[in-house]
């Protein structure tokens, strides 16, 4: 088996690159996840056995997706193993199109984001600010809860896109396509605190244009700060399987419960789609739906 692998990647040397310095190292996913994204794209490597699979067309692509794989389900699933490989190759110049790109994903049960009420975000906002890491920790919870960004814009941002005096942020988002997201008061209050007390702390004798520096005295990663988020939610006892997207979704849900325009959402969340942002709505429903449930009619009519 070892041998058979060996014999693939040097047919697929940006395979093997892809699994062995990204999947193992960089996706911020279970270990079975990651085996299993490892598992599709080997055996997709073995049926084409004669090529590098870094250029397969759309067509080749679709016909083993079409052989394997029977429900809509199982045809997502390896869809996106695959258009996330062949994104990274096109991320990093290796190829010019991604050819899974433009295959169309089958339709699922849309599974509504899990998201934290607003108690749940202030229990998890409340936290000591008395070092340089509790500092930069509440410092990107109250970015992250007040601009709805990702994780990793939040991880990229640098201190020349930091527009404290007009309350602004200049991120990177998706597709390389930059835009402006407000900061509320509190957010910029607690940005302000790490940026003269705890930054310079963090970074030591070294310089980064980065704003969140880590231990390391380099620019925090994305897992660095999962696995603080994940402590931090098991200290405060919120059972909820929790990520910094998860802060995303709710940034996103209080401000429509709070009678925010849905294509303003679309614009600070960066969603080229709205049909993206509308994802949001169906929670405001079941929100409703359970508040309704209190009202005496409709208790009376249960009855």
């Amino acid at each position: 088996m070892k041998e058979d692998i060996n014999d693939l990647y040097k047919h697929n040397p940006e395979l093997q690159k892809y699994i062995n310095e990204y999947i193992v190292n960089e996706y911020n996913t279970s270990k079975n996840t990651r085996d299993s994204y490892t598992y599709d794209l080997i055996n997709l490597a073995r049926y084409y056995s004669s090529k590098n699979i870094s250029h397969l067309t759309k067509e080749e692509i679709e016909e083993y997706i079409r052989q394997c794989s029977k429900s809509a389900k199982s045809k997502a699933h390896y869809l996106t193993t695959f258009n996330n490989f062949y994104k990274y190759l096109e991320d990093n110049n290796l190829i010019k199109i991604n050819p899974a790109e433009s295959i169309k994903m089958p339709k699922l049960a849309q599974k509504l984001p899990v998201y934290l009420t607003e108690e749940e975000i202030n229990n998890l906002l409340d936290i000591n600010t008395s070092t340089a890491y509790e500092m930069r920790n509440k410092a990107m919870l109250e970015v992250l809860y007040a601009t709805g960004i990702r994780i990793s814009e939040l991880c990229d941002l640098k201190i020349s896109n930091i527009y404290l005096d007009d309350e602004l942020i200049k991120v990177m988002g998706k597709g390389s396509k930059e835009r402006i997201v407000p900061l509320n008061k509190t957010a910029i209050k607690y940005l302000k605190d790490y940026l003269e007390y705890g930054r310079d702390s963090l970074l030591g004798t070294k310089i980064s244009d980065y704003c969140f520096i880590s231990s390391r005295h380099t620019r925090i990663t994305r897992q660095a700060f999962f696995k603080y988020l994940k402590q931090l939610c098991e200290k405060k006892g919120i059972k909820k399987n929790i990520s910094p997207h998860i802060i995303r979704h709710s940034f996103a849900t209080h401000l429509l419960n709070h009678g925010a325009d849905l294509r303003i959402v679309q614009e600070l969340l960066g969603h080229s789609d709205i049909a993206t942002t509308q994802i949001y709505t169906h929670l405001m429903h079941e929100k409703l739906e359970q508040e309704y449930e209190h009202h005496p009619m409709y208790q009376k009519k249960s009855q």
